[in-house]
């Protein structure tokens, strides 16, 4: 997987099903810029930035009752109880900072998916604040989340991915991530309301020494 040094732009996760989400436009780096495993204290701050991208990227998709459903605390109470439990299984939750504060985020884990193997891993989640996009913490943690899949013996990555937005597409794109066929109907509330999902890929095994 190719990954350029300024990389341009990004699942509910309650760990499980992700909307993946990045919209970034990256154009250099930020003071004090990094990424780092999360820890249950940064919850309220993840789940606040997952309900502001979520309702973004969701708008021209599902009806304002639904997106009303995006709210922080919910999501915050999610990701709390998947730090503090076992329900990650060999998932990783990852933030990126600046300074001190989280402005974005990323999961990765084991793919669910029937055709996936033992070594593939998928990125179940990326997302950035709006306020803090174009500074590279979408590339960042797209690295951070291929570094986290090699070390757990992956070496392939999958992402599913609204068909709808460019943006994520062309972030992944251009991260070295394309489309490998696979497409999926997701059912996204209770009156059956789905989404069309597409899905990219990409091999993430070391270069060759």
């Amino acid at each position: 997987m190719n990954l350029p040094d300024d990389t341009p732009h990004q699942h509910d996760h309650g760990h499980e099903h992700a909307h993946e989400h990045a919209h970034e436009h990256d154009r250099g780096p930020v003071a004090d810029a990094s990424v780092r495993v999360a820890r249950t204290s940064d919850a309220p701050a993840v789940g606040l930035v997952q309900a502001v991208v979520f309702r973004e990227a969701y708008a021209g998709v599902l009806g304002p009752d639904v997106l009303a459903q995006f709210e922080p605390r919910v999501f915050a109470s999610a990701w709390r109880d998947s730090l503090e439990g076992e329900a990650a299984g060999d998932g990783v939750l990852l933030v990126a900072c600046a300074g001190e504060q989280v402005v974005g985020f990323a999961a990765v884990g084991a793919s669910g998916d029937p055709d996936a193997g033992d070594t593939t891993a998928e990125l179940l989640v990326l997302a950035v604040h709006p306020e803090a996009r174009a500074q590279g913490h979408g590339s960042r943690l797209l690295h951070a989340v291929v570094d986290t899949a090699r070390a757990r013996g992956r070496d392939h990555l999958t992402a599913w991915l609204l068909a709808s937005d460019d943006g994520v597409r062309a972030f992944l794109t251009a991260a070295g991530m394309g489309p490998d066929g696979a497409h999926r109907e997701r059912v996204v509330d209770a009156d059956g309301r789905s989404v069309s999902e597409l899905r990219l890929s990409a091999s993430v095994a070391p270069e060759p020494s």
